[in-house]
């Protein structure tokens, strides 16, 4: 067994042929240095069978030693059995023959597919930044909105600015008019509707500005399915900013002394939010609508917002009974 040594601290490699070399950390055979150097050193090797330092001023014997060393270690290296296996360390050949046989195969193929994740992921979110730009271009934002036009008023009064997608009218608790987004199909009808600012629809002049905001889709499945769930949307309002101190049964009675008969509430909430949220559908369609003059009321202490809803409050769908239980229901 042959040992080249390299200084005194390095790294010993062990092929497959039994040959062990000890190279140190000084770019294998030593440090080149320029002649400009203060010490006038150009290269230093330290070996196992003495010193050798050619420098600047060298002869022609200590410079065919260091040849003589160099072609020494060419031929040991020229030994070596390119086809020998990897050397895998212990803590990582954990997949047995598998990892030592496959291992680059394996570890090409996981940067190719990591790259293309990450690929895939700068592209969808490249995607969706830029759609999300383009809908909030063709989207205006309308204030000042007398609390007794529709959603269907507004969405027609656009339509002669060009074809409208989505109208969301909303209510501003800090004031008894209401706000609303309403999304054309391309840039210019939303440029279009901006020169219908200062109209008057109901009592009130509406100020329309460019959007800075995209509208929030709706879950299709909360959609009314047919006419019955359509007229009662119409008869429903959506109240949001509900002080969790109030009850169900207080937000009932504030409705019904100051609207009219409520057919049925539902009250919402979780640990995570400061404040909770309503469905309320009325008996008649006329309360609906005076029920969205309530926008801006203080309810408990917080000023609740009020705006028609987009979904019915659907019947909640019986538990299933319990084996070996009955359910006492009252005539």
């Amino acid at each position: 067994m042959a040992i080249v040594e390299n200084g005194s601290q390095g790294t010993t490699v062990n092929n497959s042929g039994g040959f062990q070399a000890h190279f140190s950390s000084n770019h294998d055979l030593g440090s080149v240095g320029s002649p400009e150097d203060n010490n006038d050193q150009g290269l230093m090797n330290n070996c196992s069978r003495g010193e050798v330092i050619a420098d600047s001023g060298g002869d022609g014997g200590r410079e065919e030693a260091f040849k003589s060393e160099m072609r020494e270690l060419a031929e040991i290296f020229s030994k070596l059995n390119p086809m020998a296996e990897e050397f895998v360390p212990l803590s990582l050949a954990k997949n047995g023959n598998l990892f030592l046989n496959d291992n680059n195969n394996i570890s090409s193929g996981r940067r190719k597919r990591n790259a293309n994740a990450r690929g895939k992921r700068k592209m969808n979110t490249r995607t969706s930044l830029a759609q999300r730009e383009d809908v909030i271009k063709r989207t205006v934002y309308v204030s000042d909105i007398d609390h007794q036009i529709t959603e269907e008023q507004l969405a027609a009064l656009f339509l002669t600015c060009g074809q409208v997608v989505d109208c969301r009218v909303c209510g501003d608790p800090k004031s008894i008019l209401r706000f609303a987004f309403v999304e054309f199909t391309d840039e210019e009808g939303a440029q279009a509707a901006l020169s219908l600012s200062g109209t008057v629809l109901g009592y009130y002049p509406l100020r329309v500005l460019p959007s800075k905001t995209a509208i929030a889709p709706v879950n299709p499945t909360f959609l009314p399915r047919d006419e019955d769930e359509r007229e009662m949307c119409a008869r429903t309002v959506y109240c949001t900013n509900i002080d969790k101190k109030v009850s169900q049964a207080d937000v009932k009675l504030f409705f019904e002394s100051i609207c009219g008969e409520v057919y049925r509430l539902r009250l919402l909430g979780d640990y995570h939010h400061f404040t909770r949220i309503a469905f309320v559908e009325f008996v008649m369609a006329e309360s609906a609508i005076a029920a969205l003059n309530c926008s801006g009321v203080v309810l408990g202490s917080l000023p609740i917002r009020v705006s028609p809803s987009k979904t019915p409050v659907r019947p909640r769908s019986p538990r299933p009974q319990m084996h070996g239980t009955s359910i006492a229901t009252s005539d």
